[in-house]
């Protein structure tokens, strides 16, 4: 199967040696796709997109379909090598590993809190991120040195970024890095829009003693038939005459 695959891909798959993404490449290289399920099933990886994006952190251009499984007959997510015309130069090696020190240095400038919610959080639990996608902008433009480049996020946080980026045009296509860098998932603290959309959020977290007050808008909401997220909306317009 190598044989039928683009020469320029080629070169790319030959240097890459992290395990995840050499699995998947050899597997690819060898039978020309994969499903969501042979991942799993196969190679023990349950989160079959974050294999994939492996892959694509290394360059390597990775198109997703749809495919029938043999036995179920549903439908299931499959890949296979994209267009060489979407390789993306510059990405051999995939996501560099951060240092123990530089996440200190990143502690010591934010404060061990989510960049999203300001809520304060065990140094352990919090994930160094990159604040435009490396995907977006690759390695090449961030230093471990200039920490103003990255965000400290917890898990949950890291998770809402990705997905939101994912489904993002900018992301997709375009790979702007000064559209990312005006979104919120870059710039929490002043942005322009949310994954090219036209909005505004605040993430809240209720914590300890707070969890009353959470509790006792929560039944409150209920009583109106309504989402909390609408309930506290309308307290704060009511707050500021809007």
């Amino acid at each position: 199967m190598s044989n039928q695959v683009h020469p320029k891909i080629l070169e790319l798959c030959a240097k890459v040696t992290a395990k995840r993404p050499r699995t998947v490449i050899d597997h690819l290289l060898e039978h020309g796709a994969i499903t969501s399920e042979e991942l799993q099933v196969l190679y023990g990886y349950d989160h079959p997109p974050r294999a994939i994006a492996d892959v694509r952190d290394q360059g390597i251009p990775i198109e997703t379909f749809r495919t029938i499984h043999t036995e179920s007959g549903r439908k299931i997510g499959a890949y296979r090598f994209g267009d060489p015309d979407r390789i993306v130069r510059g990405r051999i090696g995939g996501r560099k590993a951060f240092s123990k020190a530089f996440k200190s240095a990143l502690i010591g400038r934010y404060g061990a809190k989510d960049a999203f919610t300001g809520e304060e959080c065990h140094p352990r639990f919090l994930q160094i991120d990159h604040r435009v996608p490396y995907r977006v902008a690759g390695e090449t433009v961030f230093e471990e040195g200039k920490p103003e480049d990255y965000l400290l996020l917890d898990a949950s946080s890291q998770r809402a970024k990705s997905w939101s980026c994912e489904q993002c045009h900018n992301w997709q296509e375009a790979k702007d890095v000064d559209i990312c860098r005006s979104c919120f998932w870059a710039s929490p603290e002043q942005y322009a829009h949310i994954a090219g959309r036209d909005v505004r959020r605040v993430d809240i977290e209720w914590q300890g003693d707070e969890i009353a007050v959470y509790e006792d808008l929560r039944r409150r909401a209920a009583g109106e038939s309504s989402p909390i997220s609408a309930h506290i909306k309308r307290l704060l317009r009511k707050a500021v005459g809007k």
